[in-house]
């Protein structure tokens, strides 16, 4: 689908890349992987056009469409959720007018046998068949569907989208982009502006859709749950694996040690032809073999080792003052913003030494939770009341606001810093990784990693009992977010953590309370626990959404099981459904028969027929077609089959 051959990119005396190839195929799966500054980027923008390789080229099969979301964009702000995003379906607008048309003129003609006559009708059939692969026909209900499945409200969709902020404003771009249902994804960091709700649907997503996937993403999880396929960037060159991130950690370890046995060798061979070269140079005895030995060193090719950074961060929690044995208590809290309720009814304690998750889709009330907390906002209702020698440490989302950009990186610290601990400012910046003239760098100039770092830095100046962390793995990679977490496991205060990282989470939390839809819910366990029960509870808010108003001769009975008639109802409807994807399935298969035949033809022909040709793309736009019904009729049967 496509091909990238021999791309090289310098930059004056660097080399980004160097000869690097690969194919991208059909629904595949990939995750993009490696340092920092190894050019994942890159690659992507010069697969859409957006930069050009200094040598090599990129091949685009021509039926090939690309859906490419970079970390940043703008969006506009002159017109309305839903009208926004119904410009993904531009093409669909044009082909409905253009069907009109055509309709319209043909039921004016009369010279049915002409040949004008049978254009129009090919014409308008063409149309026809474009407009539904594109999915004219239900292009509201997958607008919906997706603007929902991706945190929206159906109370948003006709606001204005000024009103979002930049995080919401990047869901609606992703939302344009999959309804446009392009032939490949290109993905850079898709998830850092979603919640744990969000990513979960877009995974779902990613997995079923029928085209191509390529992504780049510090999401553990994300990338095992989406990716079979991992490309890593590393000193120019790629490594393909055909396997999912995790396994692809195992697999580059042991293909890093063979690397350094093979440096290892060359180099001692290296040492020791030198070692002759030097000592016999100056004996004519010797020259021809001094000679060889040279010229075999030129022919030598040089094996390279990516230098593994073993800079870690080095952190660790001061230990904690000892506290009250309740940390907090929040007793019947609410918050409202004017007339915009919030959440309210949250009742939870937290003890010593628990480390607990707030999680929820945005603007559930998480942060705004984590605020009043810590002081910084006043709760609307009920009580919040913080237990005995509770000193707090909080770590901001917004940390950008909350530094002076024109400060040094040793200025952030030492302008917070009191006592004794000033002295040791160089050797926790060094912790860090803030070392030599890092420390000198005003904060506006570092990346977004280094500010993380910056602000977890600010919260070892003092010794805390209860440490409020805001989404502090956001732009962190993921070998700092593992350090950041075995330090909180390790940590022997009380941690109430905001966060959307699912593995950063797992193992960490014993508690979670989700906000959401205007209350506040505790669930005992962790992570993934939490995420099955919702699991469930997602479909029993489904089965109550759909089950019809209650009658004298339709109800639930007492112990809430369906009644006889809802039964019937339900298996009548699971069968209809079921024969609906039966029929789809039958007719891909047929489909699918004639495509392998035409293959099969166009493998041994010796001339080009356009004809075969024309229907042979006739044939995979209907195969599309079909997969979308199929995926449709397929989720409606899971859902009514699981009520």
């Amino acid at each position: 689908m496509i091909s990238l051959d021999n791309l090289t990119v310098s930059y004056g005396g660097w080399t980004l890349f160097d000869g690097i190839s690969f194919l991208i195929n059909e629904k595949d799966r990939i995750g993009l992987v490696g340092k920092n500054g190894a050019g994942k980027t890159t690659l992507l923008r010069i697969i859409t056009g957006e930069q050009q390789p200094t040598e090599g080229a990129v091949t685009i099969n021509g039926e090939c469409s690309i859906g490419y979301l970079p970390q940043q964009m703008r969006v506009a702000d002159t017109t309305t959720l839903k009208a926004e995003t119904e410009k993904a379906f531009d093409e669909v607008l044009r082909l409905e007018a253009e069907i009109e048309r055509l309709t319209s003129e043909i039921a004016e003609r009369t010279d049915y046998e002409s040949e004008a006559y049978a254009d129009l009708l090919h014409s308008l059939n063409d149309a026809q068949d474009r407009y539904h692969i594109l999915g004219g026909d239900t292009r509201e209900a997958d607008i919906e569907k997706t603007l929902l499945g991706l945190g929206f409200k159906r109370t948003d969709f006709n606001r204005a989208t000024s009103e979002f902020s930049g995080g919401w404003r990047m869901r609606i771009e992703l939302a344009k982009l999959l309804l446009r249902r392009p032939s490949i994804f290109l993905l850079d960091e898709p998830t850092n502006h979603l919640d744990i709700e969000s990513i979960q649907w877009l995974e779902e997503y990613l997995k079923n859709y029928n085209g191509a996937v390529l992504l780049i993403s510090h999401d553990r999880a994300f990338l095992d749950n989406v990716t079979t396929r991992t490309v890593e960037l590393s000193l120019g060159h790629i490594y393909d694996y055909k396997v999912p991130y995790s396994k692809f950690v195992e697999l580059r370890a042991e293909r890093r040690a063979q690397q350094m046995a093979a440096y290892e060798n060359q180099q001692k061979l290296i040492e020791k032809t030198e070692e002759f070269i030097e000592k016999f140079r100056y004996k004519p005895t010797k020259s021809n073999q001094v000679q060889s030995r040279i010229k075999q060193l030129e022919r030598l090719e040089r094996i390279e080792v990516e230098e593994e950074d073993l800079a870690t961060l080095n952190i660790k929690f001061p230990p904690a003052p000892r506290s009250g044995q309740i940390v907090a208590e929040i007793k019947e809290v609410g918050k409202s913003f004017g007339e915009k309720h919030i959440f309210s009814g949250a009742n939870f304690t937290i003890e010593r030494g628990q480390k607990i998750a707030l999680v929820g889709r945005n603007g559930e009330g998480k942060t705004t939770m984590a605020r009043m907390i810590i002081g910084e906002l006043e709760q609307t209702l009920g009580t919040i009341k913080l237990g005995a020698n509770v000193n707090i440490g909080y770590y901001a989302q917004n940390q950008d606001d909350l530094m002076d950009g024109e400060f040094t990186v040793f200025d952030t610290l030492d302008r917070v810093a009191v006592g004794d601990i000033r002295t040791r400012l160089r050797d926790i910046l060094g912790a860090f990784l803030f070392r030599g003239e890092d420390i000198d760098k005003k904060v506006k100039v570092l990346s977004g990693g280094e500010r993380s770092r910056l602000a977890m830095a600010r919260l070892m100046l003092e010794p805390y009992n209860l440490l409020v962390l805001d989404e502090p793995t956001n732009h962190m990679d993921m070998r700092s977010k593992d350090i950041l977490k075995r330090a909180i496991q390790k940590y022997d205060g009380t941690v109430i953590v905001v966060s959307h990282d699912r593995d950063f989470l797992d193992g960490m939390v014993e508690k979670v309370y989700e906000f959401r839809d205007g209350g506040v819910k505790e669930y005992l366990g962790g992570i993934y626990y939490f995420l099955e029960k919702r699991k469930v509870e997602s479909l029993q808010d489904i089965e109550r959404k759909d089950t019809p108003v209650s009658t004298s001769t339709n109800k639930e009975s007492s112990s809430g099981k369906l009644s006889y008639e809802q039964k019937k109802e339900q298996e009548k409807l699971v069968r209809k459904l079921r024969k609906a994807v039966e029929s789809i399935e039958a007719e891909l298969a047929e489909v699918e028969s004639q495509i392998a035949s035409y293959d099969e033809k166009f493998a041994t022909a010796t001339a080009y027929n356009e004809a075969d040709y024309a229907a042979y793309n006739e044939l995979k736009a209907r195969y599309d077609h079909l997969m979308h019904e199929w995926e449709k009729a397929s989720y409606e049967l899971e859902i009514t089959e699981n009520q």
